[in-house]
């Protein structure tokens, strides 16, 4: 509760700032003139509906005798001529409207002859130029606004409003009606009034909330955005992984058998580190190793011959060399190992 009063303290009195802002300005008069417009256009059985529900009587000061004819419930507003008050025309600073009755009372003794205590005054803005303000400054002697108030008393009038009409005869749209003497607004006007103050504080809290709401909103869907792109870019570096994996893996696999000789280019290379008088009736490959027997005419010297096989290594005789009777040739067994040469590994963070 108290931080809800502390809410519309400042919001009352801003509202009533705007309300002696708005109270005898240029905006004022332009809705009141536009208004007397569209009323004229508006048909005459509907016209009562956009007018004032309490009727305004005016009276002219002086009053004329033998009284004023005072209408039952009408709103009554004094009109003054203009030698009875102090009218002076001022230019002040831009800066000056954000209070201009503050600012013109702080300096009121350079305008009138009497202190600021003994005065009721009221400020108007007429426009505003490059070079200020121009302010109209109303200003009348309280002696003198209570003496003819007693005397409207004395003739049975309470006026609700004090005006003062301009050279021209139209009013200058002011109030110099001293605060105690003012009305008391009624019950509904000051209903409608927290009304208003109450709507706005909710739609104001409502407006916050609807904002922090599309904040957390939006960060909700930021995160869930980089989540996403976090998921995505998990994905992306794991096909990338395996990717790496395959290509180091077929790369091995690649130097690997161009490592190995294969049994073709084997065959072409005994071919011809072999002499042409021998020949071969057995092959044995078996895990880099080489066995080989047949027939030659010189046997010993085969061993001499398969050194420059780079295909072969430390090539040996299995057994003793023998004759063979049927061929006359000298039958012989190898044995050798195949020259390995060594493939790069792939590494081990590929795979």
């Amino acid at each position: 509760m108290k931080s809800l009063l502390s809410v519309l303290a400042p919001l009352q009195a801003y509202l009533g700032t705007v309300q002696r802002r708005w109270r005898g300005s240029t905006a004022q008069g332009f809705w009141q003139l536009w208004r007397a417009e569209l009323c004229g256009c508006v048909p005459a059985r509907l016209r009562h509906r956009f007018r004032a529900q309490v009727p305004q009587q005016t009276h002219r000061w002086p009053i004329a005798m033998p009284g004023p004819d005072v209408q039952a419930g009408a709103r009554h507003v004094l009109m003054l001529p203009t030698p009875v008050v102090m009218i002076h025309r001022l230019q002040l600073p831009t800066a000056a409207a954000r209070d201009l009755t503050a600012v013109v009372g702080y300096e009121l003794d350079k305008y009138t002859p009497y202190p600021r205590d003994q005065l009721l005054y009221v400020v108007r803005q007429d426009g505003r130029s490059a070079g200020g303000l121009q302010i109209t400054l109303i200003a009348i002697l309280r002696e003198r606004i209570n003496a003819i108030l007693g005397e409207c008393a004395a003739h049975g009038l309470t006026p609700q409003s004090v005006d003062v009409c301009a050279e021209d005869g139209t009013p200058l749209g002011i109030d110099l009606l001293p605060e105690p003497a003012r009305p008391l607004k009624s019950r509904a006007g000051v209903d409608r009034r927290r009304v208003l103050v109450g709507s706005c504080v909710v739609l104001l809290v409502t407006l916050m909330g609807l904002w922090l709401h599309d904040r957390r909103q939006r960060l909700e869907d930021m995160r869930a955005t980089v989540q996403s792109q976090k998921g995505e870019v998990a994905q992306v570096q794991q096909l990338r992984q395996q990717l790496t994996n395959t290509l180091g893996a077929a790369d091995y696999l690649t130097r690997h058998k161009a490592a190995h000789l294969t049994m073709a280019a084997l065959m072409s290379e005994l071919t011809a580190c072999l002499p042409d008088d021998t020949w071969l009736e057995q092959l044995e490959i078996d895990a880099g190793e080489v066995s080989f027997s047949g027939q030659s005419v010189r046997a010993s010297a085969l061993i001499n011959r398969l050194k420059d096989c780079r295909s072969l290594e430390n090539p040996q005789f299995q057994g003793v060399i023998q004759p063979d009777a049927g061929s006359g040739k000298e039958r012989f067994s190898l044995h050798a190992r195949l020259h390995q040469e060594t493939a790069d590994e792939p590494d081990a963070h590929a795979l």
